[in-house]
């Protein structure tokens, strides 16, 4: 009887899904996919004699990322607490393999792991993998974060031991925003705001000692070509200036799809972090602007389902894949405009790049899960 009864009700909680964030996050991906080829259409001729390049690998990565989002939809995301552990170690065990012959190096940076020709970013499975891990460990007992020894410190020590993981690729962005996902969800279970102010001192400390302690470094070059991009207009502060250009060109109403000029061979793979200027310079201020509500109605979906959860692992999963979206949106927002130091971090759903449109709609895809859980 026990039995039926918890099958019954199990049906009647079951709902279709926000279809509102299906909506967007289609929107979203439709829109990248236009907007890498118009980015990516000079570079992609000059670099692969095929204009179409960049297209049909987004294409083939967006078709590919809608299949991951359907299906984790259809996975009770209440099975990931059982995996919470397992995943967060695999993560970690998969930056480690960067450091063997298994590493992959670009751009001075190895951040990839290659497999024959298959590369895969492990930074962002670790994205993932400590919202899985923070949502496990904070939902099983309500009060753990209030106590330091039991609830901040073994967190505190995982954005340790993330960050330097990362940090050691090099690649400053993804960590940033692992450590600011682990922190915002830690805000929103309930942390006192003393060891926030705290954990945000330490962090901010502890940046400015790797940069400061090596002068000559890569980060010391980008936060000064931060400062004043046009000092060096021509070396460090080139792709920060091209993208600033871009967006003046722009204006209110944009040149027009397709008809941008820093696209042009001027500003470095437009396609990937600094698509933003491209939309600004080709579709204007409007365009930005219209894009930005898409992101604040995405995420105002992603906190209603946080809220509107069945459960407290549900609820702080969903806030921590929101918390993800937002912080990337802003720090690629930032970076743009110069408003920080260029970090590489993607703009969701639009930037090229299989691994991070993966990451981005698997995660709906669980959002919709637990959006389908939730009490009506």
């Amino acid at each position: 009887m026990a039995e039926r009864k918890k099958r019954s009700l199990k049906n009647v909680n079951m709902k279709p899904g926000d279809f509102m964030l299906v909506i967007l996050t289609l929107a979203l991906v439709i829109f990248g996919v236009i907007m890498v080829f118009s980015a990516s259409y000079y570079h992609s001729i000059n670099e692969y004699g095929d204009q179409y390049h960049y297209l049909k690998r987004d294409v083939i990565w967006a078709g590919s990322g809608l299949v991951i989002m359907l299906f984790l939809a259809t996975v009770d995301y209440r099975i990931y607490e059982k995996l919470a552990k397992p995943i967060m170690i695999v993560s970690i065990i998969m930056l480690v393999l960067i450091f063997t012959p298994l590493g992959v190096t670009r751009n001075n940076a190895t951040r990839w792991i290659g497999v024959w020709k298959i590369t895969f970013m492990p930074g962002e499975f670790a994205k993932i993998a400590a919202i899985i891990f923070v949502a496990w460990y904070l939902s099983r007992d309500k009060d753990r974060i209030r106590s330091f020894k039991e609830g901040v410190l073994p967190l505190v020590t995982l954005c340790l031991v993330y960050a330097g993981l990362i940090i050691k690729q090099p690649n400053l962005s993804t960590a940033l925003t692992v450590c600011g996902i682990i922190v915002g969800m830690m805000f929103v279970a309930g942390l006192q705001w003393r060891y926030i102010a705290g954990i945000i001192g330490a962090g901010v400390a502890g940046v400015l000692t790797l940069v400061f302690m090596a002068p000559e470094s890569e980060w010391m070059k980008r936060i000064t070509s931060f400062l004043d991009p046009f000092a060096d207009k021509l070396g460090d502060g080139y792709q920060v200036v091209q993208g600033l250009l871009a967006l003046g060109t722009g204006g209110l109403f944009g040149t027009g799809l397709g008809r941008g000029i820093q696209k042009n061979l001027y500003l470095p793979e437009p396609q990937n972090d600094f698509i933003l200027s491209i939309i600004g310079e080709e579709l204007g201020y409007i365009g930005i602007m219209a894009l930005m509500i898409v992101y604040l109605l995405l995420i105002w979906r992603g906190i209603h389902i946080s809220v509107n959860a069945s459960d407290t692992f549900g609820s702080l999963l969903a806030a921590g894949i929101t918390i993800m979206i937002a912080l990337q949106v802003l720090m690629n927002i930032a970076v743009v405009t110069s408003s920080m130091p260029p970090t590489g971090v993607t703009l969701p759903f639009i930037s090229y790049g299989g691994n991070a449109l993966w990451l981005f709609m698997g995660s709906i895809g669980i959002l919709l899960n637990i959006s389908r859980h939730a009490p009506r």
